[in-house]
Formats: C-alpha cells, structure tokens, sequence
C-alpha cells in the first residue's frame, strides 16, 4: 500500500460540480489501495476576493489580521472536499494547517515551514481514513507562546503538499493541476510547446525562477533537497503528467524543512583560462559566429559573459580548460581578423562554485560568497549565476585559501567539496525546456574600483533591501582609470527601491554612475545535458541572430545560457529557440 501525498489547486476546486469531480478521483486513487493525504488551494479567486475586502477597509492591513483572513478560503475547501468524499462512501477528516502539525517561522505573509509534527496525520491514516489538509497555512508561536495562524506566501499550497510528502516520506507527491503537466516552454506564445516525460529538480528550479508558472521555486527547493518524487498531473484527464527527479536524499532533522542553508555544496576546477574579446562589433550574428567557429574546432566553452555594449561595440568573454586554450585563441583570431577588436588571454585560473537550491532566491547567499573571496583578499575574474549555482573564477594561486574560506562561512562538511569533479555524462538533452521573463530590468553600476569586495557591496547593498538580483555580469573591459562596470538584472516591481540604495552607495566611489538600460526581457535556454553537448549556445546565438535580434548581455552557468535581448523581439526569441532545438510537437 503506498502513501501519497495529492495537491489538488484553486482552479480545480472552483465550483461545487469541480469539488465532486475532485472527489471522485481522489476515491478512485482510494480502492487502488493508497493511503491518501490530501492538500488543498482556496477556492477558485477566492484568496483574490479576501484580499479585496481587506483593501474596501485599510491599505494597510496588518499582516496577522491578513493571515487570519486568508486563512479561511482553504478551510473552505477542505470541509467541502471532506463532505464530499463522504458522501461518496470515503471516511475523510479535514484539517487545517495548525492541526496537521504545520509549524512555521513567525513571518506573517512569507512564513518559511520549520517542521511537520506528523503523529496526528499517521494515527488518522492507521485508521483508513483520508486526510484533507489546507495548503498555504501553518502555526506560529507567538508572543507569550499563543499559537499563531500563518501562511505561507505565493505557491503556498504547493509547498505545504511537499513538506508533507518529505516529512511523512510519501511515495511521491502529485500536483493536479489545469495543464497536464511541465511543457518545454509558454503554450500561449508557442503553440506547439509539448509535454516533458521527466525533467530533473535543478532544470525545474531553473525553468521556475525564470517565470514558468507551474510549480513555485520552494516546493521544488523541497523536493530536491529531500529526494521526493514529484508528479505534475492535470485535474481534468488521466494522462502521465511530468515527473520531477532527484539525486537528494536528506534527512529531515538535518536543519529542518525550509531552514537549512541553501548552500549543499562546493566545487574548485583548476587549469582554467579566460579569453576576452574586446571592441568588437556591436550588431546581431557576431556571437553566434563566434560561437560556431568555437564548436567547428572542437573547444569545449565553460562559462560565456557578454556586458551591456559601449558605442557600437562590444565585449565578449569566455572561459575554456587550459589545454584548451591555443586552439580557442586561434580560432578567435580567424574571426578577429575579419570583424575587428582585441583578444586577451590568462591562464593559470580556477573556478570555484557554490551550489544548492534556490541560491538565487535568496538575498545574501551570492554577496556572502562575494564578501568572503573579498576577505580573502581574492578578486573576481568572471562571474555567473544561476538558481542553482554560483560561480567564480579567481587566480590559481588562491584557489585552494578560497576553498578554505567559503567552506568555513558557508559550514560545509568534507562530504559537500568537491576538488576537479568528474562530470558524469547523462545523456541528457541539451536543451529541455525555453522560458521567456517579461519581468525584468536591466541595471549598470559604471566606473567602479576594480579590486577585491566591489561586487560584495553592491550585492550586499541590495540584499540588505531584501533585493534578489538574477543575472550578474562583470565587465572585462577596464576604463583608463582601471575602473569596471558590473551589470545585473532584477525584477521591475524593486527597481525604484534598488536604485535608491545603489545611488546612496556609488556617491562613495568617484565617477561612479547608475545606468538603466533600455526595456528587456531575459529568454534562457535550461537542460542538464548543455555542459556535455558542445555548439549549444552557438545554435541559440544563430537563432537570435537568423532574425535580426541582437544580444545586449549573455550570462552562462552549468545548464543555462540566457541572453538579454530588447523585449519587442522576445516572442519571436522564444519561438525561434524552441523550434531550433525541435522541442515542438511532431
């Protein structure tokens, strides 16, 4: 008899008729013999209509009273539900946060889960019984230690169901929901976007962080971290759905639930090297001939950085394992000589990563990585990022102090580094899924020092205002004063709060300025067989190019290249890149 957790979304509740249909799949999946606990969303907009009432009376509700509110639209649900079941002859108990055990931090509005107390749930399954248990919710202790109802944020239903399913060690976890499932990229600009069989937590966080909608960042966080198997299914017909994978096995009691660091891991790869091109030409199709001729003569590129372009010109900077490095230069300097600029060269390099779910997500986690190399004494050659991993790569000589330093701060047992790891390949695709992010500027510090800690304290400036950066890249070109200009993306709704905090910060740094690029969006390609596949991000580059679109900054990690590009051509990116990789139906 297997347990399984089922999550079942507002959509899929929206009227009486859709609880009974619920309810009779969830008695279906019942007398095949599961044992069932059952999460549910708030009716249909009925959080929205909540929210509504709140504002017809303050602007300013007070976050407990807001939870308090909120907190009704799932109890809603999961008496219905429970009715429902039976109804049709199912013994069902409903449930809410607070009496499933859901204990959470005090942080009303955006609580993280702490720990499932799972001895109420397991007695009431020892009795056949079928738990619905409202999503979104759980409990405090607050002041004077009273109880306090808390919920979880946006998604909150989602990861209430993979809490539960980590916590009581489920089978698999399985979300229903209005889409069969995880599609390679947004079916409402990509009519032939088709349905993934599988597709790992990393390339889901990625794809997650990136705006595809169907599963919130956190419940992924979980399900990779605590090696649960998660299904995407649609309410409506009996088909696979999705199936989420990972290699992660942790135990519970190892920092909690959603309070254990986000940092799992640390790698160092010597015998790297960077190749620079500078002042080449700033027009559509110069990347991806670059790129192409790289592919063409069998080098192998790691990390790929393109900043914001300077008067019709441009910087392009990539890194390649040592050996690698002559055959790279001279394959750059066929394409030199016929388009113009500089190449440089430096060897005698090393790449240390952090690593872990949700890196990005949370502020301070890159600034802190940043800071420590800084108090080192280390300064940053390149710099890439992703949701899952952040990497730098620094002189040789320090690699080994840095391993030291960053393993120390970030409390890393031996087990979790990692020295020149052997990449293992997965045969998987290069390319498994397309997303397109509408929400996102672009934001240059210019003419900053270039020297140990300048990258720390910008993010660290920004994380302090509770600021997310996206993608980060620091220029490799120097102004005549041996200054810098790092770049970065973040999300539209902090982009006055972020340049406040960066205008009080650059009037330290003399002829330092804030720059705001031009509207963008942000297309990124993700899949976990890109660093085993060689060409792929040329075939991207050529793609963008093949209509006139050109690249304003490119930023790389493991499994994602993303490319920002001016946001009138990004349906046009995205389509182009999803029928370029041929991951549309036949």
């Amino acid at each position: 008899m297997a347990l399984l957790v089922q999550k079942f979304g507002g959509t899929s509740l929206g009227s009486i008729e859709r609880i009974k249909a619920v309810a009779q799949r969830i008695k279906a999946s019942k007398e095949e013999g599961n044992d069932l606990v059952v999460v549910v969303s708030a009716m249909g907009h009925t959080t929205d209509e909540l929210t509504n009432l709140a504002s017809g009376i303050t602007i300013h509700p007070a976050p407990r009273e807001m939870d308090m509110l909120l907190s009704t639209g799932e109890q809603v649900s999961i008496s219905l539900l429970s009715m429902a079941l039976n109804e049709l002859g199912k013994s069902a108990i409903s449930l809410t946060g607070t009496q499933a055990g859901i204990i959470t931090e005090s942080a009303h509005g955006r609580a993280r889960i702490l720990e499932i107390r799972t001895e109420k749930i397991k007695n009431l399954l020892e009795q056949g019984k079928i738990i619905v248990i409202a999503g979104f919710q759980g409990t405090s202790l607050g002041m004077g230690g009273i109880a306090e109802i808390t919920t979880l944020g946006r998604g909150g239903s989602d990861t209430s169901a993979v809490a539960l399913a980590a916590a009581l060690e489920a089978e698999k976890c399985e979300i229903y929901t209005d889409v069969p499932g995880v599609l390679t990229t947004d079916p409402r600009i990509v009519k032939n976007a088709q349905l993934m069989q599988n597709i790992s937590c990393d390339e889901m966080l990625e794809l997650a962080s990136l705006g595809a909608a169907v599963l919130h960042p956190r419940a992924v966080e979980i399900a990779r971290n605590f090696g649960v198997t998660l299904v995407v299914k649609s309410s409506w017909e009996n088909l696979p759905g999705t199936i989420l994978t990972s290699k992660r096995n942790h135990l519970i009691s190892e920092g909690g639930i959603e309070h254990r660091s986000p940092v799992d891991g640390l790698e160092l790869v010597e015998d790297q090297a960077v190749i620079a091109l500078s002042n080449i030409p700033d027009r559509p199709g110069i990347a991806a001939e670059l790129f192409e001729a790289l592919s063409e003569g069998g080098v192998n590129v790691d990390l790929i950085i393109q900043a914001t372009h300077q008067i019709n010109k441009n910087d392009i900077t990539f890194s390649v394992k040592e050996d690698e490095l002559n055959n790279a230069y001279f394959q750059c300097q066929k394409l030199i000589s016929s388009i113009g600029g500089e190449i440089s060269t430096q060897r005698g390099l090393t790449k240390i990563s952090i690593y872990g779910a949700g890196i990005m997500g949370r502020p301070g986690i890159a600034s802190s990585l940043f800071q420590t190399l800084s108090d080192s004494g280390v300064n940053i050659r390149l710099i890439a990022t992703s949701e899952v991993k952040v990497s730098c790569v620094i002189d040789s000589e320090l690699g080994k102090k840095a391993l030291r330093s960053v393993g120390e701060f970030f409390k890393l047992n031996d087990k979790q580094i990692t020295i020149n790891p052997i990449a293992e390949n997965n045969n998987e695709p290069a390319v498994r899924g397309i997303a397109l992010d509408r929400d996102q500027i672009q934001v240059s510090v210019k003419n900053v020092p270039d020297k140990p800690g300048t990258a720390s304290t910008i993010c660290s400036t920004l994380a302090e205002n509770n600021i997310c950066l996206d993608t980060i890249v620091q220029s490799e070109r120097k102004h005549k004063d041996k200054t810098k200009d790092i770049s970065f993306t973040l999300k539209k709704n902090d982009r006055n709060e972020a340049k406040y905090a960066l205008e009080e910060l650059i009037s330290n740094w003399e002829g330092a300025t804030l720059e705001e690029g031009n509207s963008i969006v942000r297309i990124s390609a993700v899949g976990s067989g890109m660093p085993f596949t060689r060409g792929t991000a040329g075939k991207i580059f050529r793609a963008l190019a093949n209509q006139k679109i050109n690249i304003e900054m490119i930023a790389t990690s493991e499994i994602r290249t993303t490319c920002i590009i001016s946001e009138k051509y990004g349906e046009t990116a995205l389509n182009q890149i999803h029928s370029c990789f041929k991951l549309g139906k036949k």
